[in-house]
């Protein structure tokens, strides 16, 4: 079955290019080595919003996606991949996919968000050359770099997001890997219209020891802002293996331009993880601190625009963009993991400002931005290799300020295939 969903696919995908696997007239191959991989993902989600504006929204939606990569005109280390990736929404339509006036989304407006729009583009379109231990490319592809908190494709959402970029990577020095990039566009998540952007990707990863490895990044986002920062992990013995992360970033103002506008920034951030498992029990602790202002002087929020924020600050996305006054998150997590019964994990939040703001939004606490519970089950399907089912939940419950006022729940189910 899986061969023959493989052979479909491919050969609907190849059509698309025409002859591409015929030999060029002096007999070269214009691809080698060809190779199909690709995702089928259908997932339905329900969101109470707390709103009473809005109803609750039901989705049943479906990624489906397929990736072709192979040599190119047979000449070592030069290869291409071009990729698509569609969303359909199946049956239940009940949701806004907060792309209002499109085909899929007429009237949706009553219900609450799910951000999957029916839609399809290019995933991948890109050449690359590898010589020896450095890789240069160019054309659209998914980048997802370190923990994805700054750089990611937002793979949770249905239609992910691709980058375009032009980056070499090396690994010459032992142990040490770097990557520059810079990236002149991206689509995919809430559609598939190109922004364009004007921005730089710097990245260097160190393995000093089995025990620490030192991550350095400089993200130059445009008009947004510049992102430095520093992450030390690693694994240690006490015992038992401890994992560990410590990190630390700053943002100033942006020092490339898009269409002449530059931004000011001025904000920080800590995340310091700590984590292990026991006997197949998991613990952790995570304490996140993203800076804000209290409208004196030049700071600002801190933001990760194009990280894949739904990781982080609870799973019910209430924390998608930071609050002007920062967002502090301290959360624990435990969870069971056995290849028999799968991956089961529970998270809280506690989600506190790091301003005060009651001066100027009125009195009483405002500190106190809510608090979350998120519930997630996983584990492979008997009978059918490569596929997974999914149960998820996300509870979040308002605080006392006056950032987010709404109680809101989110559920999942879902399965993924992947050949």
């Amino acid at each position: 079955m899986k061969k023959i969903v493989k052979m479909s696919l491919a050969v609907a995908m190849m059509s698309g290019f025409g002859a591409v696997s015929a030999q060029a007239a002096d007999g070269v191959s214009v691809l080698s080595d060809v190779k199909v991989s690709g995702q089928i993902r259908p997932r339905f989600e329900n969101v109470d919003d707390g709103n009473t504006a809005t109803k609750d929204a039901n989705a049943f939606t479906a990624r489906t996606k397929l990736t072709v990569n192979g040599g190119l005109f047979e000449v070592e280390g030069l290869n291409a991949s071009v990729g698509i990736i569609s969303v359909t929404n199946l049956t239940v339509n009940d949701f806004n996919s907060g792309a209002n006036g499109h085909a899929d989304s007429a009237n949706n407006t009553a219900y609450a968000t799910v951000l999957d729009p029916q839609d399809a583009m290019l995933s991948e379109a890109s050449i690359s050359y590898t010589t020896g231990d450095t890789t240069l490319h160019i054309g659209r592809s998914n980048i997802n770099l370190d923990n994805q908190r700054f750089i990611g494709t937002v793979g949770w959402r249905q239609l992910e997001r691709s980058y375009d970029t032009v980056y070499a990577a090396n690994s010459s020095i032992e142990n040490l890997s770097v990557l520059a990039a810079y990236v002149y566009g991206y689509a995919g998540v809430s559609g598939v219209k190109t922004t364009e952007t004007n921005s730089v990707l710097l990245h260097a990863a160190y393995a000093v020891m089995p025990e620490l490895k030192v991550t350095g990044y400089g993200y130059l986002l445009g008009s947004i802002h510049d992102t430095y920062g520093v992450a030390l992990t690693g694994k240690v013995d006490v015992g038992t293996k401890v994992s560990y992360r410590a990190e630390y970033a700053m943002q100033s103002d942006a020092t490339m331009e898009t269409y002449g506008v530059v931004a000011k920034a001025d904000a920080s951030y800590y995340n310091i993880d700590l984590g292990t498992n026991i006997s197949n029990v998991i613990l952790g602790i995570n304490y996140e601190a993203q800076s804000g202002t209290d409208g004196t002087g030049t700071e600002t929020a801190f933001s990760t625009p194009l990280g894949t924020n739904h990781g982080f600050n609870g799973w019910a996305d209430q924390f998608l963009s930071t609050p002007t006054q920062g967002l502090n998150d301290l959360n624990v997590r435990i969870g069971y993991k056995t290849k028999d019964f799968g991956k089961l994990l529970v998270k809280y939040h506690v989600f506190t400002s790091d301003k005060d703001m009651s001066k100027q939004v009125g009195t009483g606490t405002t500190t106190d931005l809510g608090s979350e519970i998120d519930v997630v089950y996983v584990n492979a399907i008997p009978g059918v290799k490569d596929l997974k089912g999914l149960i998820k939940y996300a509870s979040f419950s308002a605080g006392d300020s006056s950032v987010k006022t709404n109680d809101v729940s989110k559920l999942w189910v879902g399965v993924d295939y992947k050949f």
